[in-house]
């Protein structure tokens, strides 16, 4: 049976447990089951985008175990604070190893994860299954013209994108790079290891899109070297200040459904569902 904690996200088919949830007045998450659960395993769907998410998540899990199940499973595709995977700067927190804490006291058969930021989230989460992009990128290169060179818009995209092209077969790789003050996040010095890309189209592949800077910055330098038509493919779409800049410099922006609060039908994006992506039994 399947419990899905967002009315709007449904990743995987099967039987559906009824439930309401809500906030009480003084801020608290809840839940109320109003089934009977006639299964020894209950799949949880979420979309973690905020600490109340979180919230419905442990009393959903702290409900389904006082009806007697005991194999739980979680599938949440964006994975919170796996960009804070490490402090860069003296007196942060280590974010991320928080949310993995405290998924991890729920003693949960399996947790599954989609495209995370980097190897430290699987390896702080226990029972961890990660989806890698292959799939979404897969069906993003479907749509695209043939001869495309897959841009990999930073060293941290790097491991992840060689992989990726030997996936895919057949399709070059070019690594750029980009220079970040970490105090401030300003960015600066974009680079194309090439002066000419002789009008060839682009595809820059990358885990997550917040603000856009670093698809900005490199979406001018990739045409000052005579790139042909750019195109954007991001697991996890935050996009915090729109996306009418991107659409100025990318033909099309190729995402998924994995953060909330996005109109998944714009006309102006281009949705790729975590269902046709995660091939997932039930």
């Amino acid at each position: 049976m399947i419990l899905n904690l967002d009315k709007n996200f449904n990743p995987i088919t099967g039987i559906e447990i009824q439930h309401e949830t809500f906030t009480f007045s003084g801020g608290e998450p809840h839940i109320r089951i109003n089934q009977t659960i006639d299964s020894d395993k209950v799949i949880i769907t979420h979309r973690l985008n905020s600490f109340n998410d979180l919230g419905i998540l442990l009393v959903a899990v702290d409900a389904i175990k006082r009806l007697g199940v005991k194999n739980i499973e979680l599938i949440i595709p964006y994975f919170p604070a796996a960009r804070q995977d490490r402090v860069m700067v003296s007196g942060e927190a280590l974010t991320v190893k928080v949310y993995a804490n405290i998924i991890n006291e729920l003693k949960l058969s399996k947790v599954t994860i989609f495209d995370p930021h980097s190897e430290v989230t699987s390896a702080l989460l226990n029972d961890c299954y990660v989806i890698n992009n292959h799939s979404f990128i897969s069906k993003v290169t479907q749509q695209l013209p043939k001869e495309l060179i897959l841009i990999s818009p930073d060293a941290g995209a790097l491991k992840k994108i060689h992989k990726l092209a030997g996936h895919l077969i057949d399709y070059e790789v070019l690594e750029c790079g980009k220079s970040r003050d970490v105090k401030t996040g300003a960015l600066s010095g974009f680079k194309v290891p090439v002066k000419d890309l002789d009008n060839r189209n682009c595809l820059i592949v990358d885990d997550i899109c917040d603000g856009g800077g670093t698809f900005l910055g490199l979406a001018k330098e990739l045409k000052k070297c005579n790139a042909g038509d750019l195109y954007l493919a991001v697991s996890h779409g935050i996009f915090s200040k729109g996306t009418n800049e991107l659409l100025e410099s990318f033909k099309t922006v190729f995402t998924t459904d994995s953060i909330k609060n996005i109109d998944t039908d714009s006309d102006v994006l281009n949705f790729i569902s975590i269902k046709e992506i995660i091939n997932y039994e039930v």
